[in-house]
């Protein structure tokens, strides 16, 4: 059997590389020859760890092809949608953007074919693309089934070859027939439900995930105005068996990058049409939101009026192990750092450039040291591991003033017993 994956950003080439190293047939749909050109070399269109030489060794073996044609869809018993759905400055996805590109594919699903919808898209998505390709069927039979995806940035090979578990929607026993040699490859639990169950999955587990962050970033600013160690308490939940070890109590940065504000904003949608009150959710964005201000509030609280003052960002991507800016925290806090007039040093392992406005007011260093140098404060913005290697004792003298504000505990270890640093992490002031 042939799959065909459409989509190849992160979502969509992780699965495209991770489908190929099992053997199975596999062939992505670009939308610009470009696009398939550089995925034909072997070269992903952003870092993931791993993926470049997954991608080389589905080539290698002749398991993995990439094109631009969207005949190539003809050949496939399965067209898996993976597009990563875009999403606004406010959380807004343009959910047209994935249903449209499906809808183009209609005319070359072959009968008895199954598509399944990975891309974040709101429940009633897949009934809506039941309903359009019904219209233009011609007699042919097309199953349509969702299943969420769960990659993480920087660990995405590892969660999709290793799944804990995969959630699939589907109407009846045809989709299940097809769909089910794929993914038995990747784990040993399957969950089969109805659709629209699977779609409200991933709506709810986002917006648990972003309900429990901005809850416990409130906590911990609470903690900091009574002289309690958020540390301390998250160690105490974390033994609560209602909440677990596993569970996102650590405090730390405001939650970035889309994902887990797209599903809130959904759900918020869905709730409106449905004339559904949820003023919880309706609180996350705004609470996030807030925090997102954490940094820039206590450097004016240590250093006053931050005109002209010299401030080093260490990292830029929106997460270790990606060289993903689009709606990076560490993007947002050094463009508020701009319009305060700080004068802003950064450095991050993976990213050399960044956009206009910035890349013409912001100091882009060639090493993490340099960020030390002159500077009355350095942010710890991205948790790359090799931040943790630092030699903070010999950069600290190197500093105008010696203050590291580190939002998520990161190198709190290394500074534990470095005198002469003012150390602020979430949570806890030193």
């Amino acid at each position: 059997m042939t799959v065909c994956v459409y989509g190849l950003w992160h979502l969509g080439t992780v699965t495209a590389a991770c489908l190929a190293s099992r053997g199975l047939a596999t062939v992505g749909l670009a939308e610009t020859p470009e696009a398939a050109a550089e995925l034909n070399a072997g070269k992903a269109p952003l870092f993931e760890p791993g993926l470049d030489p997954l991608l080389a060794q589905g080539l290698q073996d002749g398991t993995l092809s990439f094109t631009d044609d969207v005949a190539a869809v003809s050949r496939a018993d399965l067209l898996w949608v993976n597009f990563d759905t875009p999403v606004d400055d406010d959380d807004v996805a343009d959910v047209g953007y994935v249903l449209d590109r499906v809808r183009g594919t209609f005319p070359h699903l072959k009968d008895g074919a199954v598509v399944l919808i990975s891309s974040q898209v709101p429940v009633g998505s897949t009934a809506l693309l039941e309903h359009d390709f019904a219209a233009v069927a011609k007699g042919r039979k097309v199953s349509f089934a969702y299943s969420p995806e769960n990659l993480r940035l920087g660990d995405a090979i590892r969660v999709f070859t290793q799944s804990e578990r995969i959630v699939i929607g589907v109407r009846g026993d045809d989709a299940r027939k097809v769909i089910e040699p794929f993914l038995k490859r990747f784990s040993d639990i399957l969950l089969w439900t109805r659709v629209e169950s699977a779609e409200m999955v991933k709506h709810a587990l986002n917006s648990y995930l972003a309900t429990c962050v901005t809850f416990t970033n409130e906590i911990a600013t609470i903690c900091e105005s009574v002289s309690a160690d958020m540390s301390e308490v998250e160690a105490a939940l974390r033994l609560d068996p209602r909440i677990g070890k596993k569970a996102y109590v650590r405090a730390g940065s405001a939650f970035g990058g889309g994902t887990l504000a797209r599903d809130v904003q959904f759900l918020k949608s869905i709730a409106k049409d449905g004339d559904v009150r949820v003023p919880v959710l309706a609180a996350v964005l705004e609470s996030n939101d807030h925090h997102k201000g954490w940094v820039v509030r206590h450097l004016r609280r240590q250093l006053g009026a931050l005109a002209g003052k010299k401030v080093g960002v260490l990292g830029l991507a929106y997460k270790a192990g990606t060289d993903a800016i689009r709606r990076s925290v560490a993007i947002e806090v050094i463009e508020e750092l701009m319009a305060e007039g700080a004068d802003v040093t950064v450095f991050d392992p993976k990213v050399a450039a960044l956009p206009e406005p910035l890349s013409s007011a912001v100091t882009i260093a060639s090493s993490a040291n340099a960020v030390f140098k002159d500077s009355e404060a350095v942010v710890l913005a991205t948790e790359w591991p090799q931040f943790r290697e630092l030699d903070f004792t010999a950069l600290v003298p190197s500093m105008e003033r010696a203050m590291l504000i580190d939002q998520n505990a990161f190198v709190s270890k290394q500074l534990a017993d470095l005198s002469g640093m003012d150390y602020i992490v979430a949570g806890k002031v030193r």
